[in-house]
């Protein structure tokens, strides 16, 4: 902290995917309630580094603020957080910003998160209807099934369970709980559960569940709270007694 009214941001920065990396340190006012996003938009406002020398604005990624879309993980001070959530009073300083790791830079704090939906595709995490015609109202759902299915509804596919995950990186194929999550919620839908062999064949698959090291990072990170480690072990088990059904209809 440069002094009691300006907080010190230092920002890794990269222009093009393949482009080398620098950091760039920023000085922005001290304002209550400030969060990461408000800083970047008044770094945008006059992009001048700590040393005066002339720059261009931060890139990143944002929309909602309210911690909802979840575009906007980043590391911040060495942690997967929510910028939007992330306040400048709560954190150490100076406060340093990187874009996530475990994706392929765009620009500065920008990552490309493809590799998730490809994957979140790959097990068909949705409920298939293709809307040609009235099917009546669906099948009805206990409240105590509603609740236990809430938890797994709240995923912002932000990536943070996958920033701290030993087994997802670009050398594996690995799924990782994001989707592990959204198959369990799908699978205990009672439409969903139509399409359940298929998500369950996805995961037998490179990648599948069996590449999970159940090291437990995710459950710890997840800014929904979200019971990961609960979805990896009843998809799991879902996933053995498929493959024993089906070796006991050969």
């Amino acid at each position: 902290m440069a002094d009691s009214k300006t907080v010190e941001i230092r920002i890794k920065r990269q222009l093009t995917p393949d482009g080398p990396s620098r950091r760039e340190t920023f000085r922005v006012p001290l304002r209550p309630g400030l969060n990461i996003i408000g800083a970047l938009m008044m770094i945008a406002e006059n992009p001048v580094t700590a040393e005066g020398r002339q720059t261009v604005p931060v890139s990143y990624d944002a929309n909602c603020l309210e911690e909802v879309c979840g575009s906007c993980a980043m590391v911040i001070n060495g942690k997967v957080h929510m910028a939007c959530s992330a306040l400048i009073e709560r954190l150490d300083q100076p406060i340093r910003l990187e874009p996530m790791s475990r994706f392929p830079v765009v620009r500065d704090l920008q990552v490309d998160r493809s590799r998730l939906f490809r994957d979140l595709q790959r097990v068909k995490a949705w409920i298939p209807i293709d809307g040609t015609y009235d099917l009546g109202p669906g099948p009805r759902m206990s409240q105590r099934e509603q609740e236990a299915a809430y938890h797994f509804a709240r995923c912002i596919s932000c990536g943070s369970c996958l920033e701290v995950c030993p087994q997802y990186n670009d050398q594996t194929q690995f799924v990782g709980a994001a989707v592990l999550g959204q198959v369990r919620l799908f699978n205990s839908h009672p439409t969903g559960q139509m399409n359940a062999p298929e998500r369950l064949e996805a995961l037998l698959g490179p990648g599948g569940i069996h590449e999970c090291g159940y090291a437990q990072n995710c459950v710890e990170i997840c800014p929904k709270d979200i019971p990961l480690t609960q979805a990896i072990s009843e998809v799991g088990g879902q996933v053995m007694r498929h493959v024993l059904l089906g070796f006991l209809r050969k």
